[in-house]
């Protein structure tokens, strides 16, 4: 049976601007879907089903991150977190079950803090590998490349190709 999201949900938009360590994206907006699905603990297979694979389910890194190579949608198991996005100057958001965030390549991301229960899962459109770079000087300008490079998802983790993200994505102008 496929997991079944809700209703659409609202959906929070988040933009950052390279900081001089985390690049960020420089057109897409991270998305925040929240309590978009109602069955949380079959986020997996609900973002396989959409074309997201390469999918786990752990936690997420203490510590500053990102993806210079694929898209990723993190969707709340159980649990609640505040993660910041964007980097250090970035936004915290707090996310509970059921959450989805998705994070254009480039994107910082770290947990703050969370209850101890706290799980999410991860997917990447088309099950892209993905890498995991912490914002050294060393990393550029090849992330920079790696980021501009990034295929556009062809469907939404939660929605498939009637989401959000499609229309989003699309209409975003960059904010250079």
């Amino acid at each position: 049976m496929k997991p079944v999201p809700e209703h659409r949900p609202s959906v929070r938009t988040f933009s950052f601007r390279d900081d001089g360590s985390i690049p960020n994206h420089h057109s897409l907006s991270v998305l925040l879907y929240p309590s978009a699905v109602s069955e949380p603990g079959r986020m997996e297979p609900l973002f396989a089903s959409n074309g997201w694979g390469n999918t786990w389910t752990n936690g997420v890194f203490s510590y500053h991150h990102y993806h210079s190579n694929a898209h990723e949608a993190l969707g709340v198991v159980r649990g609640s977190a505040k993660l910041q996005l964007g980097g250090e100057q970035g936004e915290i958001v707090e996310v509970q079950a059921g959450d989805v965030i998705v994070l254009p390549a480039g994107t910082g991301h770290k947990k703050l803090q969370a209850s101890a229960d706290f799980l999410v899962s991860g997917g990447y459109p088309g099950g892209m590998d993905y890498n995991i770079r912490t914002g050294k000087p060393g990393e550029r300008p090849r992330v920079l490349e790696e980021i501009r490079l990034v295929p556009m998802p062809v469907s939404d983790p939660v929605f498939g190709r009637e989401g959000p993200l499609l229309t989003l994505w699309d209409q975003t102008e960059g904010f250079k």
